[in-house]
Parts: structure tokens; sequence; C-alpha cells
């Protein structure tokens, strides 16, 4: 057995897709709605979510959903925006158990979805699918990409991916766990595309901006992740990433911090649901 072959798929992408289901189960009125979320968990998983609900009552884990629901409605809202102006190819990158192929609303309009990521993620989200029921559409490409052994450049075009059209990106809870060489190098094959590309990624600031009581929470993260094997490496002061963008060659950049995520999605709420002190969600436009 190869050791492409050996790589067990990524845990946090299954953590990510646990927080969206018990966002669709706990939390209302939903942020982003996912009619796929828990099926796509699996039963078990659904039923250890639902025999465990204290535990999603804690702050931590309600910031932490609530991260997760706000950038997967702005990668949506403005993919949206996206297939209005003539997008027809979004690139999921690092997909994991994401679902929107699957209920491509966009689909008869010719939207193509690629997802990017690692061939033994791609392999264990196939077996999801399939014990879940879900059926592959015709429109979802499979872009299986091992950075080890080639660019992103090249397992899209491998895949079929038009580089002679526009596309809009998704790069969600990937960037923390990369070295600043690898998201530049993304950022600038997506800052590369067709006039009216553009890409809607998460970051993290240093969490040494952070209160005491914060810090701690985030250390304590950062621990949890690191002894299963994805440790955090990046973090980025805002003014230092928009320049760094603008270098790259994008002509738009939006930068949503916490109290414009806040503001934008959780405002109004009486539950008390809000996303965490450090994360950012970064549209940058071609």
């Amino acid at each position: 057995m190869t050791e492409l072959q050996e790589r067990e798929p990524s845990k946090t992408a299954l953590g990510a897709a646990m927080l969206r289901a018990a966002h669709q189960m706990l939390d209302t009125p939903l942020v982003f709605a996912d009619p796929l979320a828990l099926k796509i968990v699996g039963v078990d998983a659904e039923a250890a979510l639902r025999a465990d609900l204290p535990l999603h009552s804690l702050p931590e884990r309600r910031s932490q959903r609530a991260n997760i629901a706000a950038r997967s409605r702005l990668a949506e809202d403005e993919l949206t925006k996206a297939v209005a102006s003539g997008v027809r190819q979004y690139v999921l990158l690092g997909a994991g158990l994401d679902t929107f192929a699957c209920r491509n609303p966009y689909e008869a309009r010719g939207l193509r979805v690629f997802e990017v990521d690692h061939p033994a993620t791609q392999a264990w989200k196939r077996e999801r699918l399939l014990a879940a029921g879900i059926g592959l559409p015709n429109s979802l490409v499979f872009a299986a990409v091992n950075f080890e052994r080639q660019t992103l450049g090249e397992g899209l075009a491998a895949a079929g991916f038009d580089a002679s059209a526009p596309a809009f990106f998704a790069w969600l809870g990937v960037t923390i766990y990369l070295t600043r060489e690898a998201i530049r190098e993304t950022l600038k094959f997506v800052a590369g595309q067709l006039q009216g590309s553009a890409v809607v990624f998460t970051y993290s600031t240093p969490p040494d901006k952070l209160a005491p009581e914060q810090r701690a929470v985030f250390a304590a993260r950062a621990k949890r992740v690191a002894a299963i094997g994805e440790p955090w490496r990046t973090f980025f002061e805002p003014p230092e990433l928009a320049q760094e963008l603008r270098n790259l060659g994008f002509r738009s950049i939006e930068d949503l911090g916490p109290a414009e995520i806040q503001a934008r999605y959780f405002s109004g709420r009486s539950d008390g649901l809000q996303p965490g002190p450090a994360g950012h969600l970064m549209l940058a436009g071609v």
C-alpha cells in the first residue's frame, strides 16, 4: 500500500461537518440551511450529537458553530451573485464533507462544481455519500490533488477545469493549517484567473491580540488539533493580508472581521449565537 493510500482523511473535515449538522439541530433561526448536513455525517454521528446536547451548548462550541455557519453562508451568497454574473465554475478548495454539489440549485444553468481535496479524503467522502444514499450529480467533479506531487492548476486541468472562463473559489477553514508560502501560491493561482473570478476564504488573526480568557480557549483548541496531527500554522494581520492580496493582483477586497460577521448574520438574535473573536472572512475579486 502506498503512502497516499495509507493517509487518513482529515479529522477536522469531519469536525466541521459535525458543527454544520449541529447548527441545523440546535440554532433557530438558521444562519445557514443545509438539508444534507445531518444526513452526510451518518446516523451514528447524529445520535451522538443528540446524546450530548449540553456539550454543544458551551460558549466555545456555539462560537465554532457560528463561524462555520457564517463562512458557508457567505460563500454560497457570493456564489449566487457570481452565477448571476455568468460564472459557471465553482471550485471548493479543501471541500471535506461540504454538500453544496449535491444540492446545487444552479445545475440546470450549467454550474459545474469542482471539489479539490486529498484523494484519501475524497474516497472517504464518496463512502459517506453512498452510505447516506446521497447521489452524485453529473455537475460534480472530484479533483483529487496530492499537493506533494502536483500543483492546484495541474489538478484542476486534469479534472476538466476551463481556465479560459471565470470561476468562483471557496477556501473555508483551511489557511490556518498551511504555510504562508502554500497560501500565497494558491491565492496567486486564483488571482491569475480570468477577470470576474473571485475567492472567499477564512483566516485567523494572531492570538496575542485576544483577551486573556479568549487566549486560553484558543490555546486549548490549538492543542487539540495539533494532537490529531493537524496543527495551526499561519495567522495574518488584516492590513498585511490586504496588501498581499493587492500585490497579487486582486482588484476588490472585502474583509469581514468578527464585528462585521456579527452585524451581517447574527444581529437581533435572542439566543446569543455569535462568532468567535479571531476568525475573518475575506472576499477578493479578480
